[in-house]
């Protein structure tokens, strides 16, 4: 009996070692994983920054969007945190409530909740007058926004920067992430005659920057001259799409419920400078596409036939409560994002603009033209020389070349901007811990350190092209050691993730 007690006695012993092993390897995993736990912008204020409002008196620019990560909104977290005097409230388009249609104008009122007086920065007051901002030592701006440059909220900030600048008031952006991730750039960059309340810097469609990173770009290349601060947020990394960062979507204004109306926007969003509709007054605004004159089966048929990547389309036909075509039967597609990475909203956009132009012109239209013989659509776009392209029959692919130029010089100003960045330090000391938790053999981290010492001389001289060239070689090297087995899928992941951000920083 005691023979088998000293048996068993040991098994156990054994057992508890494996298990304690095991949980050491999982721990260690889990502590290598670079992606930190996310902490907003309105987080990191509250819990690590607050001497940034302490003792001031506070403005606060929001909508519905401005909620922590427990939708808790930052006006009640603001109005009862006994540290913060909250004097005002400023609401941008849909209101602070989001409860106004695009267009609608909010006059100011007495917010029930709080008893604060609301401004409208919409409307007949896009920027805050002297007297709205009486009472205030500073401006905080906390505003999701979609990624797309005619989103108007990006405006409604750069407006206040202004006004801040020209009262000797602070602004502080309390940053959030772009839903679209930030490492894609796509899209002509707007031609200043072109600009207006959808597009008021010469920046692309689709910019693949945050709204802090913005708010610096604006107020630096457009000499806003604002006492600017961003609050970083913690644990965003450029390749996240709001999914990845395990966030509930809030919509930010009442056409933009889902995050897959976000997805499509930068480019189904250009059917509203034509007399189609896009799905406004329907439960999938923007993914809905059509009029009473289309034939969805042809239509449909005729863009998968393009073949474009990351996006399938399905014949539907759909009924508008409100805006165009409101209560009359039309015809089109629905958008079926299948691969939101290899997704090119605005090359698709343009192909669903042009593909209606040339199958349907004796009832397509693009918007009327004002006096200044601009169209709404020009206005999108952000030029005129795009309307006129499609009308002459030019492709798609010319048009993208004919912006590929300006499209380069902008990213070459943008990455001077960007917050969240990856760099060669950063990945040495990330291969440096993987190697040390037994992720990544010796002789891997050798080869892998070695390349990245070639490529910190480049990244040293700003020489872009032969940053994301060497970092495709990079990335090429990950992948014969994971083939090795030389580092784990871990090591593989995580790696490949930078590698991933570091190229589209430089590209």
């Amino acid at each position: 009996m005691k023979k088998l007690f000293l048996i068993i006695t040991t098994l156990l012993v054994v057992l508890g070692s494996l298990t304690a092993i095991a949980t050491n390897r999982l721990n260690a995993d889990a502590g290598n994983d670079s992606e930190k736990p996310l902490k907003l912008g309105v987080e990191v204020l509250l819990e690590q920054q607050k001497d940034l409002i302490e003792g001031k008196r506070v403005g606060l620019i929001t909508n519905p969007t401005g909620v922590d990560q427990e939708l808790n909104s930052i006006v009640d977290r603001l109005f009862h945190d006994p540290d913060v005097e909250l004097t005002a409230l400023y609401g941008p388009e849909h209101g602070v409530r989001g409860d106004a249609q695009a267009g609608d104008y909010v006059e100011y009122y007495i917010d029930e909740q709080t008893g604060l007086p609301v401004y409208s920065l919409y409307g007949e007051t896009r920027k805050p007058t002297p007297e709205m901002l009486e009472d205030i030592d500073i401006l905080l701006f906390d505003i999701q926004d979609v990624g797309a440059r005619f989103y108007t909220y990006i405006y409604t900030m750069a407006y206040a920067m202004e006004a801040a600048a020209e009262n000797d008031i602070e602004f502080v952006v309390l940053d959030r992430p772009n839903p679209l991730g930030g490492n894609h750039v796509e899209g002509p960059v707007l031609d200043p005659e072109y600009a207006s309340f959808v597009g008021n810097y010469p920046i692309p469609l689709k910019h693949g920057m945050t709204v802090g990173e913005l708010a610096y770009l604006f107020n630096e290349e457009f000499e806003i001259g604002a006492d600017l601060n961003v609050v970083e947020m913690d644990g965003w990394k450029r390749g996240m799409y709001y999914d990845d960062a395990d966030l509930e979507f809030v919509l930010p204004s009442p056409n933009m419920p889902t995050l897959d109306t976000a997805l499509v926007y930068p480019g189904a969003a250009l059917i509203e400078g034509t007399n189609v509709s896009e799905g406004r007054g329907t439960t999938k605004p923007f993914e809905f596409i059509g009029a009473p004159f289309v034939n969805s089966t042809e239509y449909a048929s005729a863009l998968n036939q393009l073949e474009l990547p990351g996006v399938t389309f399905r014949a539907a036909s759909f009924t508008p409560t409100f805006s165009k075509h409101s209560g009359t039967l039309s015809h089109g597609v629905q958008i079926h994002v299948t691969d939101k990475r290899a997704y090119e909203p605005v090359i698709t956009g343009l192909h669903i603009v042009k593909t209606l132009h040339d199958m349907y012109p004796e009832n397509f239209e693009f918007r009327a033209e004002n006096s200044a013989g601009i169209s709404f659509f020009d206005n999108l776009i952000g030029n005129g020389w795009i309307r006129d392209a499609i009308e002459n029959g030019d492709s798609v692919e010319e048009m993208a070349s004919n912006w590929h130029e300006d499209l380069q010089a902008f990213k070459e100003v943008r990455r001077e901007y960007l917050l969240y960045t990856m760099n060669t330090e950063q990945l040495k000391q990330n291969i440096g811990v993987l190697q040390q938790s037994g992720d990544i053999e010796k002789d891997a981290e050798r080869k892998l350190l070695l390349h990245l010492t070639a490529v910190e001389q480049f990244e040293g001289k700003k020489a872009a092209d032969k940053v994301a060239k060497h970092m495709q070689g990079f990335q090429l090297l990950l992948d014969q050691q994971k083939d090795a087995t030389s580092l784990s899928d871990n090591a593989y992941r995580q790696l490949s993730s930078d590698t991933t951000d570091m190229i589209a920083q430089w590209d």
